[in-house]
This record gives C-alpha cells, structure tokens and sequence, in this order.
C-alpha cells in the first residue's frame, strides 16, 4: 500500500516524502536524476525492494526539489541544495540520524552529506554511484562530451515520446513493454523536458573526487560489473579513496538496482545495515572556510565586524576569527560561502573598505576552539596574499561543487598549494551581475531576510500571493533591482523569466491549497492571484500535466 505523501520546506521549497517500515533503524533513499514518489509504488519490482528494506528499517523516500511531487518552481539547483532537502526531510520525520541509500547521482549528493554531517549519518550505501560526470584524463571512464550529447539529443527530442532509448538502464528489461513504459512514464513524470535538461547538464559538471578522501562513516558501495551507464572502474576508484569503504560488484548490466539479481543486493544492503556499529560523534567534518583581508581606504579606520556577523549569520555561517585586518568564517556548504562573499564584498565597499576572500572545502574540527590548525592557518596566509581587493577567488574543489549557483568563473594564474604539498587551481568568482549594475540596487548595507536572493524573491511572491496585479514592476521595487537585472539573476539561478517564475508560484501554492482539501478550485485560483478560474485550469493543467479537478479527486 502506497504511503501518503507529506510536504517539509526546504528555505521556501516544499519538498514531497514518504514514510514506511517497521525497522528501528532510518533508512533515507535519495534517488538518482529525477525520481516521483507516487509513481514508484506503480512498479512491482520497485516495490518489492522498497518493502523489503522496511521489514529492517523507518524508510523515508523524498522528491528532490525541481522534481517529481517537490516544487518545480526552480530547475536549477546545486549539490548543496539537493543535500539540504535531505536534512530537511530528516527534521521533518524527526530522524536525528540514519542510513543514506544514494542512486546514481543520488549517491553524489548523498556523499558530500555524510561528509558534511557525518554526526547525522549512521552509514553510506550507494548503487552505480560516479564521482564525476565529464572525461578527463585523471577520470578517463566519465562520458566524453559528444557522447553527453547523445543523452542531451534524447531529452530534446523524445522526452515526450515512448522512444527514449532507457534499455541501457535496465538491459535484463529491455524486452518487458510494461516495465519499459513504466520507466518512461516515471521519467517524464519526475521532470518536464527543460527541467530534464538542466538537471543532466548540471549532473556533467559533478565532481566530488576532492570530497571523497573525508568521508569517515562506515561506507558500502555497489554496482554491477558490465553497468553501461556508470562504469565499474569508477566505483573501485571511488571504494579506493574513502577510508574502509566496502566494494561489491554483482554481475550483470543494469544499472537500477531493483531489476536483475535483487536479491543479492537485498541481502548485501541488510548484512551492511544492521552490522554496522554507529559511532558516536565524530570529531571532524567537511567545511567551506571563508577567509578574507579586510582594507582600509582614505586613512579611515573601518571596523565592519557587526556587519560582517550579520551577513554570515544570514547565510547559516558561523565567524570563528575576526581582527580589524583579517576574518575567518565557516558554513557548511559552499554556495552560502559564495554568496555571502559576493554580498559582502558589495556592502564593505560603503564603509569606506574592500575585502579581499579566498575560499576553500576542508575537514575542521567540530569543537570550534581547535578549528584554526596550522594546516588551516597556511591556507588563509596563503589566500590572503593571492587575493586582490574586491576578489573572490576559490579553490576547484569549491569550484566543482557550484555547478547551477548562478556563479561564473575565471581561471586564475595562481595556484594554491598546501602543507601536504596538494596543489589546487584557483578561479576567481564572477557575480552574474556586475558592480555597475547593481548601483540601483538595494543598499548594500541592509541585511535580506532569507539566506538567498531567490529566497528573498520566493517570499515577495508568497507576500503578494492573492494580489492580481502583482508582477515584474513591484517585485523589482521588492528587491531593489532592475527588471533588466531581475531577468539575468532570475535565468542565472532558477532558469526562468520573472513572470514565468511569478506564474510557477502561484500554481505551486494554489496545489497545496487544493491538497489541503480546503478550498474548491474557484477559491483557490482566486487565493493565488488568478482571476479567471477557467484560465487558471488552463496554466494548472500545463505546469502539472494534470487538471485541478484531477488533483482533487486524487486527495479526497
């Protein structure tokens, strides 16, 4: 029997899960590339597994957001955000700890999670995992961009249509019709072609190979040996770099995991799950550091700390270190950190004052008073001197994590080399937006309310929901841009025009009116700034695929 469907925010996102199982252990499944809840509970074979790993374990299946029953109001989102949907969904369900089952891409996410949070994590599992999505010569198995763009011709050209060419997926299938149509059907169903688009050109650009050396919680990974799509070098590559990772490979080419030898998967995953011994607390976990030289102008002496402090704060960081010369900063991801730089940057200029930020990933201790080793020290003398006034330059492994942040990038000439002897290319952030460009735009000096640009946009429209006439001119009185402005950051970080995006929001909070099983379809259309209900059906049925009288005689 199908669990019911739940909703947790993310920021302002609402994120789709479920709940099952009689285990005493949690067990969060992050599927790969686009997923929809509901209709996994269409696919015996699916089903079989799920129920199985619920005989041993609280199992807790989420939509990512820009996919499947998850808001879809953006398409574009990075590594970072994707893990935070997981914590989200934990906090929902009340899970203070468990066992992250990551798919395919899935498993990308679900490893910057565990080293991110490994006091959160009991253990890692993932299926057919990759650590990168692009050839290169130090990752030779990763697909060349030619035939990236076989998959990127499908999407463009039969995403709507039964020919979309999945049989390398599940090949043990390949002559099934109904499973094959059911595969398709769950594609289409997880996301729209743009959005399917976006998602996989994102996916090229993963790259956690630099992440992968700080996983510590106990890890099994598996794939099988002929997988087509994700190649069985690439995960004795990854096995080789996490600290007492278990390899096992199946035999056999599919590469989802509920088709083939199942069981022997099944009875991997329970032997993996219920001997692992959780640690209690580990002592170290994966940071972004922002270090940054503070300079004075016109013989003033600036002192922007309370400034500072609220801006990191804003971003969900923490300031360890601060003198009038220098400051340190930690967050936990590395989009914040950017952001907060890019924001910091622009608000220190008014002082009158310009930073300098070099910004790095890298184990810390998680008792702040032993953070600052030596090994951290040399980054930030390091950073500090390569650093030019109002630069912002940061290290590939921070670089490869921001794919969809809305950033551009430039190699820098330097290079960044540690006391272990690594080196690190360097780049230097590029805000899509230049410093010209925001000269209209609100004062540097105040503090947003929500942790992001598109957070502040979200919570405009939300404020604004059920006035008909809100649009393009009042939302760039909202935030303090320009509409030429409002429609490149828009681009840079949702992939939608602002009325696009306007329209995608009104319809989301609409669903969840009609979901509340509240409100009738007039009412709600009128609740969310539509006026002519007709219409609205007509905009509700394009976005979801579905009427709203559909939607109402599904939940009621």
């Amino acid at each position: 029997m199908k669990p019911a469907t739940q909703y947790t925010k993310s920021g302002r996102i609402n994120i789709a899960y479920q709940v099952f199982g009689s285990g005493s252990i949690d067990l969060v499944y992050i599927p790969g590339w686009v997923s929809n809840i509901d209709w996994m509970w269409a696919c015996p074979e699916l089903v079989d597994f799920l129920q199985e790993l619920g005989k041993i374990a609280r199992v807790i299946l989420f939509d990512k957001r820009g996919t499947g029953l998850s808001d879809r109001v953006v398409e574009l989102s990075t590594l970072e955000e994707r893990m935070d949907d997981i914590r989200a969904v934990m906090d929902a369900v009340g899970s203070q700890k468990a066992v992250l089952f990551g798919h395919s891409e899935g498993g990308s996410v679900s490893a910057l999670f565990a080293a991110t949070y490994p006091n959160r994590t009991i253990s890692l599992i993932t299926f057919g995992v990759f650590a990168k999505r692009r050839y290169a010569p130090d990752y030779p198995w990763a697909p060349t961009d030619e035939e990236r763009q076989v998959v990127y011709d499908m999407i463009e050209n039969n995403w709507g249509s039964g020919d979309m060419g999945l049989e390398s997926l599940a090949p043990s299938k390949a002559n099934d019709q109904v499973f094959m149509d059911w595969l398709a059907s769950y594609f289409r169903s997880g996301a729209s072609p743009s959005a399917a688009m976006v998602l996989t050109k994102m996916n090229t650009e993963v790259d956690i190979i630099d992440i992968l050396g700080t996983i510590k919680v106990p890890t099994l990974l598996m794939q099988r040996t002929h997988d087509i799509d994700v190649k069985i070098e690439e995960g004795r590559f990854i096995a080789e770099r996490i600290q007492g990772a278990r390899f096992v490979e199946f035999g056999g080419r599919d590469h989802l995991f509920w088709v083939g030898n199942t069981k022997e998967v099944l009875e991997t995953m329970k032997t993996f799950i219920l001997g692992v011994k959780p640690i209690r607390n580990y002592q170290e976990q994966l940071f972004t550091i922002v270090a940054a030289r503070i300079i004075s102008l016109e013989n003033v002496d600036a002192n922007p700390e309370e400034l500072i402090r609220q801006f990191v704060e804003q971003y969900r960081g923490k300031v360890i270190q601060y003198n009038r010369q220098t400051f340190i900063a930690i967050f936990e991801g590395p989009s914040k950190a950017v952001h907060c730089s890019i924001d910091l940057v622009d608000a220190i200029r008014t002082m009158p004052a310009r930073l300098a930020i070099g910004i790095h990933i890298r184990e810390g201790a998680v008792d702040e008073a032993h953070f600052i080793s030596g090994e951290t020290e040399a980054f930030v003398d390091a950073m500090l001197q390569l650093a030019k006034p109002n630069q912002i330059l940061v290290t590939q492994t921070v670089k490869s994590l921001l794919s969809g942040a809305g950033v551009s990038f430039t190699q820098y000439k330097a290079v960044y080399e540690t006391l272990s002897g690594e080196s690190f290319l360097l780049f230097s952030v590029t805000d899509p937006l230049s410093a010209n460009e925001k000269a209209g735009q609100i004062s540097p000096k105040k503090v947003l309310q929500n942790d992001s640009f598109l957070e502040n946009v979200l919570q405009s429209i939300d404020t604004h929901l059920a006035n008909e006439h809100f649009g393009v001119e009042m939302l760039c009185r909202e935030i303090g841009i320009s509409e030429r402005q409002l429609q490149r950051k828009l681009k840079a970080v949702t992939n939608k025009s602002p009325n696009q995006l306007i329209t995608s929001v009104r319809l989301h909070r609409a669903k969840e009116l009609l979901m509340g099983s509240e409100f009738g379809i007039a009412e709600a259309a009128f609740k969310t700034g539509f006026a002519n209900p007709s219409y609205f059906s007509k905009c509700f049925k394009k976005e979801f695929g579905s009427s709203p009288s559909d939607l109402l005689l599904l939940s009621r």
